[in-house]
Formats: structure tokens, C-alpha cells, sequence
């Protein structure tokens, strides 16, 4: 059965609840078969009602990302200066990284509806939907030290934060390093990725995924305690994907220059007035072991400096952050 026929049935009833008998008629086939096809439509992003008495009844095909319409709303003006977009790819950090390579300016983006293999931290994996979040990769060429680059994450996690808090009014804070959450759930995922060549940044890759409109049912249930979407914190209500995208860059190439022109200090500020992780007792996990204590704040490099349980300071470059074990 073909899922372009089955479309035809529906555009055919606009706002009509379709019998499964008369799609199964119509088309041929079995209702089981239907109820496949259905669910094929779903998983790309179509939304449908279902009722027993009644059917099926379309109510919004995919939300897809519009590139001239996003070039017509953005006010930045480096960043997304080139986008590339793509329907689904392996991963966008591994595309943007071989257009750095082939000379890609500054501000070059690419954007997928769908990731097949999203990167997160630590090389987990990121659920990626079709159509319903912000998938892509930007390339940026700063000319800063290659020990500069985690100040870079810091700086992109502070310019998504500030962009979705004013866009959502929802309670986003930053979870060390660079996590933004809703009230302990996870929002959205940041992952730079920096080559250098005698100790200065070619470039850095920064990948960027947002949990815009997804919904529990696109989530594996075993991860649903640990994060959320916009939508499903905004109580079901969804955000416009080319608004959100146009506000970040916006925020991101203001913060970037001006970090670029004053450096690290005020980005500092920021972060820390947004930081959910500070002033509250964590377990630190790190490459060299395990620290208990309280993050304080952040040091001039970026580091977390922690007051650790005997009353001493330490300095946390690396490391994941959970719950004290008391």
C-alpha cells in the first residue's frame, strides 16, 4: 500500500474522520495493514486522531523547516550566513565537519529534519525524530588557543538558554557543563568539537540538538524520568522551529562577539545567573576520581570550582555531575 494513496484518502476529507473500513476498501487492504501505514505517517512526523467509532482524521501533516523562510528571518548576520539542509543524515557534526575541512566559512550551518545517529556528550546517542526538534551543526573559526575552546561551550550553552527562556517563558536553567534542563529534565544537548593545528583553533564544530516539539511517545520509555520537550513542558503546546532557530543565532553571534572583544568575564556572569548547579551539594565524577562537594562558581578558564566537604577548593575541568550519596 502505497503512504501517498493513503495521503490522497485524507486530503480528500479535510477535517473528516475516515472509517478504517473505507481506507481498507478504498485501498485493498487489511485494517491491520492500515493501522501500519498509520503509524508509518506518524514516525514522519504526520499527526492523527484516532477513534474506534470513527477512524482516522489527519490533523497536521509534518512541520518542515522552510530554508528561504528561515533565511528571510534571521538577523544574524555571520551565523546561518550558509545552510545547507538535508531531510535525514547519519549526523550533522559529521557533515559540517567536512565542509570545515573543504574550506567552509564562518556561520556555516547545516540542519537535518531527522539524525540517524545523533552525538551527544561522551559519545551517547540523541534521539532525533523527524520534523519535531532542531538538529544541526554550525561551523565556527575563532582565533583563540586551542585551551580557549571549552569557554566555547559554556558561551553556546549561556546563548541557548537566553534564547529559549525569552521565547518560552519556561524555567530553563544550565546543568554544568552545558545540559539545559526543565525542572532535572534534559531540553537539549551541546556537543563542540574543535580541530587545531600548532596550538590555535582551525576550527570548532558545534553541534546543537533541541527537543522542540517531541512528544513522550518519541522517547524510549526508559529515558522518559530524564528528559523532556519544549512542547511537553509547555503542556502540549508546540513552538514555531524557524523562530527558535532565527532567536539563538541571533543571541549566539552577540554573545560570541562579545566574548571576542572582551573576553571570558562576561560570559562568566551569565552562566552563572542561569546555572542550575551551583550552591547546591554534588557528586562530581571525573577522570581522576570522585569529588564531593559544593560548585561555587566558575574560574577565569571556565573551570567549576568546587568547595569540596573539608572546606578546600578544587578546580573541576572534566567531570559528570550527579546527586551526593550521603
Amino acid at each position: 500500500m502505497s503512504t501517498n494513496r493513503l495521503l490522497e484518502l485524507f486530503e480528500q476529507n479535510p477535517g473528516a474522520y475516515v472509517s478504517g473500513e473505507m481506507i481498507s476498501h478504498e485501498l485493498g487492504v487489511s485494517r491491520t495493514a492500515v493501522w501500519k501505514q498509520i503509524k508509518k505517517l506518524e514516525s514522519l512526523g504526520y499527526v492523527f486522531e484516532a477513534s474506534r467509532r470513527l477512524g482516522y482524521k489527519l490533523v497536521s501533516p509534518p512541520d518542515t523547516l522552510s530554508v528561504p523562510k528561515l533565511i528571510s528571518e534571521l538577523k544574524s548576520k555571520v551565523f546561518g550566513s550558509s545552510i545547507e539542509w538535508h531531510e535525514a543524515v547519519d549526523s550533522t557534526q559529521n557533515l559540517a565537519q567536512k565542509l570545515a575541512e573543504e574550506g567552509a566559512p564562518e556561520g556555516t550551518l547545516v540542519i537535518a529534519e531527522q539524525q540517524h545517529n545523533g552525538r551527544g556528550r561522551m559519545g551517547r546517542g540523541w534521539v532525533s525524530p523527524q520534523g519535531k526538534g532542531i538538529w544541526m551543526s554550525m561551523v565556527l573559526r575563532p582565533s583563540v588557543p586551542i585551551h580557549f575552546a571549552p569557554q566555547l561551550t559554556l558561551l553556546t550553552a549561556v546563548a541557548l538558554c537566553r534564547s529559549l527562556r525569552r521565547i518560552t517563558s519556561l524555567p530553563i536553567g544550565i546543568k554544568w557543563p552545558n545540559d539545559l534542563l526543565i525542572e532535572g529534565k534534559k531540553i537539549s544537548g551541546i556537543l563542540l568539537e574543535s580541530t587545531a593545528e600548532e596550538e590555535r583553533l582551525r576550527y570548532v564544530i558545534a553541534g546543537i540538538g533541541i527537543s522542540v516539539n517531541l512528544e513522550k511517545t518519541d522517547y524510549p520509555e526508559e529515558i522518559l524520568e530524564k528528559v523532556t520537550s519544549l512542547r511537553i513542558a509547555n503542556g502540549g503546546e508546540g513552538f514555531d522551529r524557524i523562530t527558535v532557530i532565527s532567536d539563538f543565532l541571533q543571541e549566539w553571534e552577540q554573545l560570541y562577539n562579545l566574548y571576542l572583544d572582551k573576553g571570558f568575564a562576561p560570559i562568566i556572569t551569565l552562566w552563572e545567573a542561569l546555572s542550575v548547579s551551583l550552591n547546591r551539594p554534588a557528586r562530581l565524577i571525573t577522570p581522576q576520581g570522585t569529588i564531593d562537594g559544593v560548585p561555587i562558581g566558575l574560574d577565569a578558564s571556565g573551570a567549576l570550582t568546587v568547595r569540596k566537604d573539608d572546606g578546600s577548593t578544587v578546580v573541576v575541568f572534566s567531570a559528570e555531575m550527579g546527586e551526593p550519596v550521603r
